[in-house]
């Protein structure tokens, strides 16, 4: 398995046993950025920790915030969906690169994480 499927895979695994989203923000909200493949995409990591390295990372003052995974599921989710973007996955290394799904794989990929 490459390391952007293990992040993948440890994503989904955390956040169905944790109920929770790690994002990375700044004064503003978040942002925005350019998966690999140049989307848009809004992205999103499993723990406080590689959230943490991630805002490390970007720099420019950003911080780390929680968000319950009913309230991503229910709301940032079909919010994305409706903006086009994806969902940037457990980005990491040292120019934050990872997988990126549609909010609907991602919703495919939670329920076949139990």
């Amino acid at each position: 398995m490459s390391q952007s499927g293990s992040q993948a895979a440890a994503f989904f695994r955390d956040v169905r046993r944790s109920r929770t989203i790690w994002l990375v923000r700044g004064e503003y909200g978040s942002s925005t950025h350019l998966s690999a493949d140049g989307v848009q995409s809004l992205p999103f990591w499993s723990t406080s920790a590689r959230a943490q390295r991630a805002a490390k990372v970007w720099g420019h003052g950003l911080r780390v915030a929680s968000i319950p995974l009913d309230t991503w599921v229910e709301h940032v989710l079909p919010d994305a969906a409706r903006d086009g973007l994806v969902i940037g996955i457990n980005w990491s290394g040292p120019r934050l690169i990872g997988w990126s799904f549609t909010s609907a794989e991602v919703l495919n990929r939670l329920a076949a994480a139990d």
